[in-house]
């Protein structure tokens, strides 16, 4: 049985977690079909964006707590395998990468959501950061959430475990849009057909300054910045947008 499918149509990758019995934990299992279909999306030329989804009502529940328990009770229980590894494949994918909550998150879940570019929720859908409550914390996830959330919204959420809901989690970061569920699809294809429009090389290279040009100084981050203005002008892609504008056609990369 596989645990994580993968499908390719007009440009995008839809990477579906589909281990509903377990509410889609984070086992090691489904980490490794996981990896692979990232692994995947990111090597095929024709996947111009990737999708992160679920079936169905909870979109991942966290770690398997089946896994995380020691063997008679010694130290050493397993961590969650390659999830280290996979939040780091989104988070630097060159490919823009949206996030289909088809349902609840929870804990590790929530590592996927803020790793990835954008991510769209139903409003039924709920939040929680449980890990104190195990007596456990949001460690690796807290690398990837804590550069999204507001630092009040993190301390209130992380410390107290208080489930939230979709509306509160765009306002405070975790999510881009919060939709009434009869729209999530029509949400999800909004952001992939406008990114489709974007240039494979200017999208990777405006992903990484979104995230650089807030950490550099002001005088270094405009003369960076000039220097990289400079070279997209004059790149293979941007002569192709400025004769596409000039043209008043399509660019070659806005085809499917």
């Amino acid at each position: 049985m596989t645990l994580v499918h993968q499908d390719l149509a007009a440009g995008v990758a839809t990477i579906t977690l589909d281990s509903p019995p377990n509410r889609n934990a984070l086992s090691i299992r489904l980490l490794g079909e996981l990896k692979e279909r990232l692994d995947r999306a990111l090597a095929e030329p024709a996947a111009r964006v990737i999708v992160l989804t679920a079936t169905g009502r909870v979109f991942c529940s966290g770690a398997d707590i089946k896994e995380q328990r020691a063997a008679d009770g010694k130290p050493g229980a397993p961590v969650t395998a390659s999830f280290p590894e996979i939040l780091s494949l989104i988070w630097e994918s060159p490919k823009p990468v949206v996030c289909r909550l088809n349902g609840t998150a929870r804990a590790g879940g929530l590592g996927l959501v803020a790793a990835c570019d954008f991510a769209v929720a139903p409003l039924s859908a709920s939040f929680a950061f449980t890990e104190v409550r195990l007596g456990v914390v949001p460690a690796m996830i807290s690398v990837p959430v804590l550069r999204r959330l507001d630092p009040r919204a993190a301390a209130e959420y992380f410390l107290t475990g208080e489930v939230f809901d979709a509306a509160r989690a765009a306002e405070i970061g975790l999510i881009s849009r919060a939709v009434p569920e009869e729209e999530l699809d029509a949400a999800v294809a909004h952001y992939a057909d406008l990114l489709i429009k974007g240039a494979p090389e200017a999208l990777a290279i405006t992903k990484q300054l979104v995230r650089q040009v807030p950490a550099m100084s002001f005088t270094d981050g405009l003369r960076e910045m000039t220097a990289l203005s400079a070279e997209r002008f004059t790149s293979e892609e941007g002569q192709e947008g400025i004769a596409a504008y000039m043209d008043k056609r399509p660019p070659a990369w806005a085809t499917r």
